[in-house]
């Protein structure tokens, strides 16, 4: 399988660009584009296992989910200095319903069926739960609320002040996990597995094939979103499903492939961490970032969603902590996750 990736890469690359500069139908480039970053995920999934193996789960998922929010971010700015700030924040809601409930979705559901039952680091479980509280149902609340009786300017130092708290406190909660408590929540079981197992790359071929493939993703997404103009009106989908569902889920590419692999080879603290370290970075730091950088643009983007961008993101994000916070889980807890962002899917689609 990985021969075929391989090949798909070198392939799929090289076809990529000459496509993008002959301007090939955009349908058949769609598909070309989205075949080329699986398979580049599959080279990113692959360079996480090593660093998770070198490093730990919490580095190597981090280091995943950092690169694969790189692409997101990069396509954000742009759209951002195009003044497409509803989609931007469509993309951001996607990233949050996608990681919560598609990828840990996927993920629990085809480790679930391999494996009758799935133990993570419940600790790690119960830290990002409260984060996620935080980032999503607090910090994302506050702002639509208070936008009501306040000016557009004032709603904008707002949404400005909750991002600076916002990545102060990301990087206090990656301080505290990786710095001054880390170690101490570890599993002592699956700390002896990683020390036994050996990684398929070092450290700094991982990080480079993570760094390049991330840069080829970033290439190939910016061109997969010129297409969905061309391919929503042949399938007959909306802006708004197009920046939650479908910029989402390829904006999210390597992560997502990664999640599912490693759940597939029982590493669930890997999983894990990809799912909800992803959605994390997204929504304390991403976010934020983008608010910040809006200021130089025109119009800015304020941190205030519509309703039901955020009734989605909340619930998702209470029923991904009732299912996840025991530290175990199965394919059924997988296909309720995957049914609720269905639901939420058609919901979008229609609305």
């Amino acid at each position: 399988m990985n021969k075929v990736f391989a090949i798909m890469v070198f392939i799929g690359v090289p076809i990529s660009v000459i496509g993008s500069l002959l301007h090939w139908p955009s349908v058949l480039m769609f598909i070309i584009y989205c075949l080329t970053i699986v398979a580049l995920a599959s080279f990113m999934g692959r360079a996480t296992e090593s660093l998770a193996i070198v490093a730990g789960p919490r580095i190597g998922g981090l280091l995943n989910a950092t690169f694969g929010n790189a692409v997101e971010l990069i396509i954000s700015i742009f759209s951002l200095q195009a003044g497409l700030t509803g989609v931007v924040l469509a993309s951001l809601t996607g990233s949050v319903l996608g990681n919560l409930l598609l990828v840990a979705g996927m993920a629990f559901f085809i480790g679930g069926v391999k494996y009758k039952r799935q133990k993570f680091n419940v600790y790690d479980a119960r830290h990002n739960s409260g984060l996620l509280i935080f980032a999503v149902i607090v910090a994302f609340v506050i702002p639509v609320v208070f936008s009501v009786n306040l000016t557009e300017a004032k709603t904008m130092n707002l949404s400005v002040g909750i991002s600076i708290i916002l990545i102060i406190l990301y990087l206090a909660a990656l301080f505290f996990k990786l710095v001054t408590h880390r170690g101490i929540y570890q599993d002592p079981e699956s700390k002896q597995e990683e020390h036994e197992e050996e990684p398929e790359w070092g450290k700094g071929k991982s990080i480079l094939v993570l760094a390049v493939a991330t840069l080829a993703v970033a290439y190939v997404s910016e061109n997969l979103v010129h297409t969905f103009e061309a391919v929503a009106k042949s399938f007959g989908w909306s802006e708004l499903f197009i920046g939650i569902v479908i910029v989402a889920i390829v904006g999210n590419a390597a992560e997502h492939a990664s999640a599912i692999l490693m759940a597939y080879k029982n590493k669930m603290d890997i999983a894990v961490e990809i799912a909800f370290g992803s959605t994390l970075q997204i929504s304390m730091f991403v976010a934020p970032v983008l608010v910040i950088l809006s200021l130089f643009f025109n119009p800015s983007m304020p941190l205030v969603f519509t309703l039901p961008e955020l009734v989605a993101m909340a619930t998702s994000v209470l029923l991904t902590i009732v299912l996840a916070n025991d530290g175990e889980t199965n394919w059924f807890e997988g296909a309720t996750l995957l049914a609720a962002y269905i639901i939420m899917g058609i919901g979008f689609y229609l609305l």
